[in-house]
C-alpha cells in the first residue's frame, strides 16, 4: 500500500491532500482499480480530519481520477476512463497559471450568471440563498464550511443555467478556485474579505432574482475581477485595461 506522509498546513488542506493522492495516481504508484484506504485511515495518515479527506476525494472524483461507491470506498479509475482535461493543483502555485484560470472564469461564469437570471427556478434561487446564509453566518464564515458554501453558490448558479456543461465545467474549475480562498485569507484582513465577498455574491444573487441578465453578468464580472485583484492578478477589463478592483475571494 502507498505510504502517504503528513502534510504541512500551508495550503488549502483538501486541495493539498487531493494533489498528493493525484500524484500517486499519475506516477502509477496507485494503480487502476486499486481501492484507496478508508477515510479514517487517510485522515490518520495525513494528520487531517475526515471531512478534509472527504472533500479531497470528492475533488478527485470530480476530476475523473476516482470512482466512489457508497458503502464500499473509492477506487482509482482506469486511464481510458479519465478526462482528457485536468488541472493539477500543484500547477496553480505558478502565478501565471493562476491568472490563466481566472481568465477562463470570466467568460464562463459571466455568461453562466446571465443564463441563470433567465432560466432559474424558485428552488434554485433558494439554493443560492442557502449558500449565502452560510457565508453570512458568524459561526461558519471563518471556517471551511463558509468556504464550501462559497463554492456551492457558484455550483448552484451553474446548475441554474439548465445547461449541464456549465455545471460540469464550473464544478471542475470551482474545486481549484477553493485554493484562492486560502491564499487570499493569508494576504488580507479576514473580516474585510468576508464582507466584500458576501456583498459581491449578494449582488449576483439579486440580479438573478430580478431576472436581469445584463446586471447578473455585470455583477459576476465585478466579482471575478475583484477576486483576481485580491490575489494581485491583473485581468483585462472589457475596455482592454487591466482591472484592479478590490474584490472578494471566489
Amino acid at each position: 500500500m502507498v505510504n502517504f506522509g503528513q502534510i504541512q498546513r500551508l495550503e488549502h488542506l483538501p486541495a493539498k491532500v487531493a494533489a498528493t493522492i493525484g500524484q500517486e495516481i499519475s506516477s502509477g504508484r496507485l494503480k487502476a482499480g486499486e481501492k484507496l484506504p478508508t477515510e479514517h485511515e487517510l485522515a490518520r495518515t495525513f494528520g487531517v480530519s475526515r471531512s478534509v479527506v472527504r472533500e479531497a476525494i470528492a475533488q478527485l472524483r470530480n476530476e475523473g481520477l476516482l470512482d466512489t461507491r457508497q458503502g464500499v470506498g473509492a477506487f482509482v479509475l482506469e486511464p481510458q476512463r479519465r478526462p482528457v482535461i485536468r488541472i493539477d493543483s500543484t500547477d496553480l502555485s505558478n502565478p501565471e497559471s493562476f491568472r490563466s484560470l481566472f481568465q477562463l472564469r470570466v467568460p464562463l461564469e459571466v455568461e453562466a450568471a446571465g443564463l441563470a437570471a433567465l432560466h432559474h427556478t424558485a428552488e434554485e434561487l433558494e439554493r443560492l440563498d442557502e449558500a449565502l446564509d452560510i457565508m453570512r453566518g458568524m459561526d461558519t464564515r471563518w471556517t471551511s464550511e463558509g468556504v464550501a458554501a462559497d463554492l456551492e453558490f457558484h455550483c448552484a448558479l451553474a446548475d441554474a443555467t439548465h445547461n449541464e456543461y456549465y455545471s460540469m465545467f464550473v464544478g471542475f474549475i470551482g474545486e481549484k478556485i477553493t485554493n484562492t480562498i486560502a491564499v487570499a485569507r493569508a494576504r488580507a484582513e479576514l473580516e474585510q474579505i468576508v464582507q466584500i465577498t458576501v456583498a459581491e455574491h449578494t449582488a449576483v444573487r439579486d440580479a438573478i432574482a430580478s431576472r436581469d441578465m445584463m446586471q447578473a453578468r455585470a455583477a459576476m464580472r465585478t466579482h471575478i475581477l475583484g477576486a483576481a485583484a485580491r490575489l494581485d492578478l491583473q485581468l483585462e477589463s472589457p475596455t482592454g485595461d487591466s482591472a484592479r478592483d478590490d474584490g472578494g475571494v471566489a
